[in-house]
């Protein structure tokens, strides 16, 4: 038998916020007025503010972000890991702009390459990382332009990995999110993308200086992440997240007109989000929501815990969302922590399900045997 028990509660969020890739009112001043395209939002995709954000533009080095993302994929796939060793090719080691000066012909981990990358920008990382996963930059080009299309963005193409300049190379702001979004699920790259200085070890023991080329992340509180980019063409770029409490945002800018103004419009955005806008959590990760009666167990009961978070983003003082929890009324024992049995849901105002998490148990119970039976009916007589 299952029970179902449902909680209302009042919170400040947005019905229809929780659809990805939604648009709600923009602030009465303009954000970012600036830069040629702007846009923030959520880290589920839901759009706060945006301006002239699809237009196809250069992005410079942004376009690392894909390169990462496509390097994470390939990590979590198995076709590649953290502790590779790459040698780094004569074209690799000769590639201008940002770069960390690496050695043709020397070994390097692929961790403290996807590092360089985060830090410092370096093409030559970058370039390494490609040859090492797809043989030449041309077929890694191909994976990046295949995530692309995976993602659904609108307006993006590309042509190398580095984001140098290329006739038919472009992005805008709005794929730029969608990306960056997409690199922050991968908790290793929040181990790279807080560093702010850090010495680049070769394996002759010569040092590059690595510095983070994203300022925010030391004068922003809250930011953790970033990636710059700048080329003539493309004019100063900026993609950020930062977060506070349980709430996290992310910013991007395309074309603004010098360094100062992109960290300038980008803070700005993140202050807007922060002040009028709020993730609300309804249930915790590993919270408790109960308990269970467990039939034939050394224990008579269990606690049931959240698997994961439930939460909603949205506009402070707007809507409520209810819970609604779907538990069994009893297991038959043995159970093992994490046994499913049951699932939360989010409910918006018209009563459909937005978002639910499994419920399972909290620890392991044995099934009685027959010496506790035994005892069980000597104690009762």
């Amino acid at each position: 038998m299952r029970k179902i028990v449902t909680l209302a509660i009042c919170v400040a969020v947005l019905t229809a916020i929780l659809i990805p890739v939604t648009a709600c009112a923009q602030p009465a001043t303009a954000l970012a007025s600036q830069s040629r395209e702007a846009i923030l939002m959520s880290e589920d995709g839901q759009i706060i503010y945006e301006n002239n954000a699809t237009e196809k533009r250069p992005i410079a080095s942004m376009t690392k972000i894909m390169t990462l993302l496509c390097v994470y994929d390939a990590i979590d796939s198995g076709k590649a890991a953290l502790d590779d060793d790459i040698t780094a090719s004569a074209n690799a080691a000769s590639m201008g702009g940002s770069q960390v000066f690496l050695d043709a012909n020397a070994t390097y981990k692929m961790s403290n390459l996807i590092k360089s990358i985060v830090v410092c920008s370096a093409n030559d990382s970058c370039v390494a990382v490609a040859e090492h996963l797809d043989g030449s930059v041309q077929s890694f080009v191909k994976r990046m332009n295949a995530k692309a299309k995976e993602l659904n963005l609108v307006a993006t193409n590309f042509e190398n990995c580095t984001g140098l300049p290329a006739v038919s190379q472009y992005s805008c702001a709005k794929d730029v999110a969608v990306m960056f979004a997409n690199l922050i699920k991968h908790e290793h790259y929040f181990a790279c993308s807080r560093i702010w200085m850090e010495d680049f070890v070769h394996p002759s023991g010569r040092v590059t200086g690595m510095t983070n080329t994203n300022r925010l992340i030391r004068f922003y509180d809250g930011c953790d992440g970033g990636k710059t980019g700048y080329t003539s063409e493309a004019q100063h770029c900026l993609s950020a997240t930062a977060k506070r409490g349980d709430t996290r945002v992310i910013a991007v800018v395309v074309g603004a007109p010098d360094s100062k103004t992109r960290f300038k419009e980008v803070s700005e955005m993140f202050n807007y989000a922060f002040a009028n806008y709020e993730n609300k959590v309804y249930v915790n990760k590993n919270g408790e929501v109960g308990s269970i009666a467990i039939s034939g167990g050394k224990e008579s009961t269990v606690n049931v815990i959240s698997a994961d978070k439930l939460t909603a983003f949205g506009k402070k003082g707007e809507a409520d969302y209810n819970v609604e929890y779907e538990i069994e009324a009893s297991v038959k024992a043995p159970v093992k922590r994490g046994d499913v049995v049951g699932k939360a849901k989010l409910l918006d105002a018209n009563g459909k399900v937005v978002k639910e998490t499994a419920l399972t148990v909290q620890k392991d119970i044995e099934a009685k045997s027959y010496w506790d039976y035994v005892k069980d009916l000597a104690t009762n007589n």
